[in-house]
This record gives structure tokens, sequence and C-alpha cells, in this order.
């Protein structure tokens, strides 16, 4: 079988992938990149190199780890801080996984003469007859993480394996037991990986050099000024916790104007649309959408988001119109709008803009 360096985290999921594909015979290989170090020295949930040394042991497999902190700050923390000073909301998970992630794994499998990676993501890799790869969605809906995978391209797919794709957390647990893997019980992390404590507010503004908008004003649709607000970098679209506003009745971030400095508040029937729009477009199931040439798909505008039916279609050279049958809710510029076909494979998907 052939040579795969599988991404070890340190967790539960990636140390059953590695597990997976011994089994089937492949020579795996285990490596962790370290993307960051905080300044007491502490390593984010994703490169836990202790747990996924322990891992590597008990499956008697070579372990590496990797340094790539510099690419790491450079292509994640700092637009994942410079668009919240710009009043958007990005998911840093998106750009890691295909500007940090795949392309430090791929060059080290290169280096291995190792033909493919795998990573622990529920999601399975699909070669369509069109010669064309993509991300199916995992038969486990809850866990599904085929919105954070949207942006790799067909090169990183094609030598891409994920073998959890068909399988439950449960299941990935019941295997990790009975391999008596050391991480088999290990909790699942929940926060953005290089925010151990506080908040990503708190974050920005301890070590953005970046200037950072302070006080401005919160608005009403109609312009009117309702109070004040404590930076636009503590909010964002849909929120409704923390405002401190005393209106009489539920209300809820609707926009965020960086330019002037305004958060804009309404109640929640205003934060529906029908029509959005979104730029940075990458496609995998097809080559492109072409204009005049729209796409029927169902699209998720974030994580958690079970998606609406919609039309897609390409109104300028990196810019799409997204028109829904039903409404979405909250649709936050700097999170992303992925598309899926009707066997729940990614068409593509692109960044939410105004």
């Amino acid at each position: 079988m052939s040579k795969v360096v599988v991404g070890l985290s340190g967790g539960v999921d990636s140390a059953v992938t590695a597990y997976l594909l011994k089994t089937l015979g492949y020579e795996v290989i285990g490596v962790t990149l370290k993307t960051w170090l905080n300044d007491e020295g502490e390593v984010s949930r994703c490169c836990e190199i202790d747990d996924a040394r322990k891992v590597s042991y008990k499956l008697d497999i070579p372990y590496y780890a990797v340094n790539c902190a510099a690419e790491f700050r450079q292509k994640v923390v700092a637009p994942f801080t410079s668009d919240y000073i710009h009043g958007m909301t990005p998911n840093p998970c998106i750009g890691c996984n295909r500007y940090v992630k795949w392309e430090r794994m791929l060059e080290f499998a290169d280096s291995m003469g190792a033909e493919y990676i795998a990573t622990g993501h529920y999601a399975s890799v699909v070669r369509l007859d069109s010669g064309r790869y993509t991300v199916k969605n995992a038969s486990s809906a809850q866990k599904d993480q085929t919105y954070m995978l949207y942006r790799l391209t067909q090169e990183q797919l094609s030598r891409t394996l994920m073998p959890l794709g068909n399988l439950t957390k449960e299941d990935v647990r019941r295997i990790a037991a009975s391999a008596q893997l050391p991480v088999a019980n290990k909790p699942d992390s929940q926060e953005i990986c290089f925010i151990a404590e506080g908040s990503y507010a708190d974050y920005i503004e301890n070590s953005c050099e970046e200037y950072i908008p302070s006080q401005g004003n919160f608005v009403d649709e109609q312009g009117n000024v309702l109070g004040k607000h404590r930076g636009i970098i503590h909010y964002t679209v849909g929120q409704r916790k923390g405002l401190g506003l005393a209106m009489g009745k539920p209300v809820f971030v609707k926009s965020i104007n960086a330019e002037t400095n305004e958060v804009v508040i309404a109640e929640n029937e205003s934060l529906f649309s029908s029509e959005i729009f979104c730029r940075d477009l990458n496609f995998q199931s097809i080559p492109d959408i072409y204009e005049g040439t729209p796409v029927s798909a169902h699209v998720r505008i974030r994580y958690h988001h079970a998606g609406e039916k919609a039309v897609v279609e390409r109104i300028s050279d990196d810019k799409a119109r997204i028109v829904f049958e039903n409404p979405v809710r909250a649709a936050a510029p700097g999170q992303s709008a992925v598309f899926y076909d009707e066997n729940g494979c990614v068409i593509g998907g692109g960044i939410i803009c105004n």
C-alpha cells in the first residue's frame, strides 16, 4: 500500500485516522504542525505534541513535529484580526486548512516520499465522473466538517484521505477504546485554537499592533443614535447579548459599518435576507459558475447552518449573487457561503460580502 502522512493534532479523531489507515496496510507517518505558541509557552489544541507522540508510540509509527508558526501568524492570525477590525466575522479554520495545514502537510509528504496526506475531518473526498475532486457531507450531519474544507484545491484533494466520513463520533471513540489509544476519552476542543483564554476581542486588543477602532455609536436603521458601543470588534451580525441597550424589546446587531464606526441595531425581522453576495470564490465539483448560467444549490452561510435552497449566479470576475428560496438570518460579512449539490457534495463557495 501507499505511504501516507497523517496530521496528528493530539485528539481522538486524528488518532483513529492513523489507526484505521495502518490497519488497511498503509505505511503511516505521523506529523503535528506546530501552529501556535502563546507567551506562556502553551501550544494550541490543534498541535498538542505530547498526546500526538503518545499515539504514534502506541501505533508504532514514525512521528515528526513541523514548525509552521510564522506562516500561521501571517496567513491565519493576521487576516483574522484585520477582518474583525474592519467589521467582519471571519472563520480562521477555513483559511488555515487551505493555506497552512494542507500546504505544509503536502510539502512534508513530498519530503518523505508519501503519495497521500490524511486528516481526521468528518467528510469524504470524492472523485467524480468528470475527474474532479470534491468533499462530500459526512454521514453524521452533527459532525460534518465540509464547510471548513470548501477552499481546498483540486491538487490538494487529489492527494487527501479522510477515513472518518462514514463514522459517527461515537464510532470513533469506540474504535479508539478498542485499540487502546491513549486519547480515546479526550474531550473535543471547542474554542478558536489560538485563543486559549478570554474572548476573541480580548485577544485582538492585547495582541494586535494595528489601530483598533474605539467607542462609537449604536444606531437604528434610520441612523438615529441609540447609545455607545465598546468598539466594533466586540460585535457580530445577529448578536443580542452584551449590547447594553435598554430598548424594551429584543434587539440585535444587523450590520457593522467600519467606515463610520457604527453598529446598526434592529429587531429580529430585519435580520433576514433573500439575497446575499460573496467574493473570493473557489470551486470543487465544477470548474466555475459562469455569468448567465445560474446554478441551483443548497447553501450554508455558517458552520452550524442547516442550509437553504438557493440559486447561485456569477455577476463579476470574482463575485456571486445568491438568491434564497427562503430568507436566511444574520448573514455576516466575513463568514463563508458554501454551495452543495443534491448529493451533499461541495460545488464551491465564497466569503460573504456587502
